[in-house]
């Protein structure tokens, strides 16, 4: 003869469940007002300005929307080129990536290569912290299937392009194009476009050396890949 589960049971699971539609809906709810509403401050430019402060209290962040049609496609397709050149195709995972960069990780014997689409990237920096947990990994992966499924590519590349860092207190396309180039990220060339690219994956290092010569080998790898490189 089979028991019921205990009472306690039953209400912890009920309580889990609720939690799990809560922390969801809130999630969705963002999404979807970002979908028409531009973010004015994600959550990894809260933290960085949190810290500026701690050494500026007057510090501000520098960042100005740029409506994706004015955004230098160049631009466009040095970032797709550099950061996720399957972009279009994928639902917001790149798994063959993903592998890659496991093996790379499991070579080198430490985290060398992520694998994260721009999907991924941007779900961290509007509604998550950079701490590298398995439950931030969890929310990361969730809130990347809810702008894959609400946003068309052309939304998120546009979100991405003004709101990723691109140097300390630097965030979104026009304000890195003025701070590196002195011009509208509406202006920048291939050149210009495949430097910027570049930076991505470590900007506060980047900047201090941005003519490096590893940085100028990355130009040169990222100029040879633009042309095949598909933007929405």
């Amino acid at each position: 003869m089979k028991h019921p589960a205990p009472r306690w049971l039953k209400l912890t699971l009920l309580a889990m469940v609720v939690s799990v539609t809560l922390w969801q809906s809130w999630y969705v709810g963002w999404v979807l007002w970002w979908k028409w509403f531009d973010p004015q401050i994600t959550s990894f430019q809260s933290q960085r300005l949190e810290e500026l402060k701690e050494k500026i209290p007057n510090a501000v962040l520098k960042k100005q929307w740029l409506p994706y049609a004015k955004i230098s496609t160049q631009l466009k397709r040095a970032v797709i080129a550099s950061e996720d050149d399957k972009f279009v195709d994928h639902e917001g995972f790149d798994w063959e990536g993903i592998q890659k960069a496991i093996e790379k990780n499991q070579k080198k014997g430490k985290v060398v290569a992520g694998g994260s689409t721009i999907s991924q990237q941007l779900a961290k920096n509007l509604l998550l912290s950079p701490n590298k947990t398995v439950l931030r990994k969890v929310e990361e992966a969730s809130i990347t299937l809810w702008l894959e499924l609400l946003w068309d590519k052309r939304r998120i590349l546009e979100v991405y392009l003004n709101v990723v860092e691109w140097g300390s207190g630097i965030f979104g396309a026009d304000a890195a194009a003025q701070r590196y180039f002195g011009i509208s990220a509406t202006q920048l060339n291939a050149e210009q476009s495949a430097r910027l690219a570049v930076m991505l994956p470590a900007p506060r290092r980047f900047e201090k050396n941005p003519n490096s010569p590893y940085i100028n080998g990355r130009v040169e790898l990222i100029l040879g890949r633009m042309n095949s490189a598909e933007v929405p």
